[in-house]
């Protein structure tokens, strides 16, 4: 794609990024077949293709985001297909996030949706106030029939109960079982430890069954990868570098083999760290450094082997591949390999290359796209006829389980009960 950006606008870094990505197009519209959106609504500008358009032209001429503009990025799920599928690497991934940036800091939003928005930023990375805030949730989920839209939408994402509080303290470490093979930096989540704490323990008990030692750095908390595709990049950055102030001050002090990520959208974000950081004079080089250590538990269970499993029980899994997992990470074969040498039975879902509707906060803020998405997904995962769905990523978990009819579960947790760990809660008394 030929662009006209003057040595002025070349000269950010942000600028000269997108547009070697912009070069990079050659309007193939490959992307068109594997992008959600577009296979949904049937709009050129809800394609990476039509988005690129967009984002060339708002760039180019150093124009504030258009109500357009906003609304076609908006709808972006940023599930990273379209990476997956172009023939001539365009990083779409970095695009859609510069762009997100400029239409946060150029366009004023209608009032509830800045409001929403505001909202969310204030509550998801933070566990202490997301926590409250679901509880309150909770109470208003039996009226949820009385609202419509994105208030509905949240409502019913709420679980009827808060689940018991994550007992994996900040600060703690947890000793391996017998000779110690390794030692890793867990990230332990904001939202992920508030919706699903037993993700966390499924995790620690399977590292440290197979000899790994485990630590939780006291002052790492949320990755930033929320507000970062809400394209608040302060807020993004400032939660990033405490967290890699305190996963560098540990491998310093005491060593680290790895960070391992068990939630595939923020493992997207720590790998990019890299990237984000590349021109900070302070940050570049510790955030290039935890990005080389981050792998999600899939990863760095497929490198130190899993032990044969304590009683194989033979159950039926559809793999629902996270798109941050199989698009933004390009894991796709390790969770699959594992939960077949802890004896289950897996099957691909059709269309595995698109997404659930999860995304972030997208079926948050964009829930009638959500829903279409989701049910989808479900109708193709009952194709599979399987009795459990086995993913990388608890956006997707809280997407899924509300319509699915069976039990899902992260990889993590069934690979711990295989392997000694305890039933998971949602299987019990169901299979």
């Amino acid at each position: 794609m030929q662009t006209r950006f003057t040595a002025e606008q070349l000269a950010d870094p942000g600028i000269a990024d997108c547009e070697r990505n912009l070069r990079n197009c050659v309007h193939c519209g490959f992307c068109l077949a594997t992008c959600p959106t577009y296979t949904l609504l049937g709009d050129e500008l809800d394609s990476p293709r039509g988005r690129i358009y967009l984002i060339k032209d708002m760039l180019e001429n150093d124009r504030p985001a258009s109500a357009e503009v906003a609304l076609h990025v908006d709808r972006c799920l940023s599930c990273l297909a379209c990476q997956t599928t172009c023939p001539s690497g365009v990083h779409y991934q970095h695009l859609i996030d510069h762009a997100r940036a400029h239409v946060e800091n150029t366009y004023r939003r209608p009032f509830l949706d800045r409001a929403l928005r505001a909202v969310l930023a204030s509550l998801l990375p933070y566990p202490g106030r997301f926590r409250f805030a679901l509880m309150l949730a909770g109470l208003a989920r039996p009226f949820r029939g009385l609202f419509a839209g994105r208030l509905g939408a949240m409502l019913a994402l709420a679980p009827s109960h808060p689940p018991p509080q994550d007992r994996t303290f900040a600060g703690e470490v947890f000793p391996a079982t017998g000779p110690r093979r390794g030692r890793v930096a867990l990230l332990t989540g904001c939202a992920q430890k508030v919706i699903a704490p037993s993700i966390n323990a499924a995790t620690i008990r399977l590292l440290n069954r197979h000899g790994v030692e485990v630590v939780v750095p006291r002052a790492a908390g949320c990755c930033g990868a929320i507000v970062h595709h809400m394209g608040k990049e302060g807020q993004a950055r400032h939660l990033a570098l405490d967290t890699i102030r305190a996963w560098t001050d540990e491998a310093d002090a005491h060593g680290l083999d790895a960070i391992v990520v068990n939630t595939s959208g923020c493992g997207t974000e720590i790998k990019d760290y890299g990237h984000i950081f590349r021109d900070d004079p302070v940050w570049a080089e510790p955030a290039a450094r935890v990005s080389a250590l981050a792998r999600d538990i899939s990863e760095y269970m497929a490198e130190i082997g899993l032990k044969p499993p304590i009683e194989t029980t033979g159950l039926t899994i559809a793999y629902h591949a996270a798109c941050s997992l199989q698009h933004g990470q390009k894991v796709t074969g390790q969770p699959k390999a594992l939960l077949a040498a802890a004896g289950f039975a897996v099957r691909d879902v059709p269309e595995g290359h698109l997404c659930c509707g999860s995304a972030g906060t997208y079926n948050l803020l964009q829930p009638e796209i959500a829903d279409r998405l989701k049910a989808r997904k479900l109708a193709n995962i009952a194709r599979t006829q399987a009795e459990v769905i086995a993913t990388g990523n608890v956006g997707c978990i809280t997407q899924l389980a509300g319509g699915a009819g069976i039990p899902v579960l992260h990889t993590v947790e069934l690979l711990d009960w295989a392997t000694g760990g305890p039933k998971p809660e949602a299987l019990q008394g169901k299979l």
